[in-house]
């Protein structure tokens, strides 16, 4: 059976990735692109998209409770990661209201999910993070797709602005074009006592030897 890593993969290589001549978001030109929005609204690739990226911050970000992003390549991101720790709760208990401040020794809590507005909104509450927000709790920052890790790092000032303490930053796709060292240097110069990790699932590099071989199996 296909682990949802593999499978997620396939699903970013068939649906997200393209060969062509395009014009990034930062004025780069490139000959491929990758729209993960595809897979990510897809109900099987958010499903999968939810498992993995769970997978990868319970194990390094254990004591993170809520995920979020800048909208809105990260709001299906946050939404799926969000709904897989209910999931995974739902299997252990058939009825549950764990609240994150709550200390339940070793069993995982739910992570909620907030979004970042690229500015604050002008009527209403004013605020600029939507969803979760509790002022200390350490959370994990995610996104689609980091090319040159400029939304990446406004989430997480944004983030840390409203009160709250990241403790990891996680993307799909890293386009291995400079977003990865920019945000690495974005977090040394957060106050820890331990390193904050930025962790790609996958390189563009093995989506596009992905894509390349299933034209191949055609």
């Amino acid at each position: 059976m296909t682990n949802p890593r593999e499978a997620l993969l396939d699903l970013i290589a068939t649906l997200s990735f393209k060969l062509g001549e395009f014009t990034l978001a930062s004025g780069q030109t490139s000959d491929y692109y990758i729209d993960c929005r595809v897979t990510t609204l897809h109900a099987e690739g958010g499903r999968l998209t939810g498992i993995v990226l769970l997978d990868l911050i319970r194990k390094h970000c254990p004591a993170a409770v809520a995920v979020g992003g800048l909208t809105m390549g990260a709001d299906p991101v946050v939404s799926n990661v969000a709904s897989a720790s209910a999931w995974e709760l739902a299997d252990h208990h058939e009825f549950y209201d764990l609240a994150p401040e709550e200390d339940h020794g070793d069993e995982p809590v739910l992570l909620h999910g907030f979004l970042v507005r690229k500015a604050e909104k002008t009527h209403g509450t004013g605020r600029r993070v939507e969803g979760f927000l509790k002022h200390g709790a350490p959370v994990v920052i995610v996104d689609d797709v980091c090319t040159t890790g400029g939304s990446t790092i406004t989430a997480i000032e944004a983030t840390r602005d409203a009160g709250m303490k990241v403790v990891g930053v996680f993307c799909l796709v890293d386009r291995e074009q400079g977003g990865r060292l920019k945000i690495e240097q974005a977090l040394a110069e957060i106050p820890s006592d331990e390193d904050i990790p930025f962790i790609s699932v996958f390189k563009a590099t093995d989506v596009r030897r992905a894509h390349v071989a299933l034209r191949a199996d055609e």
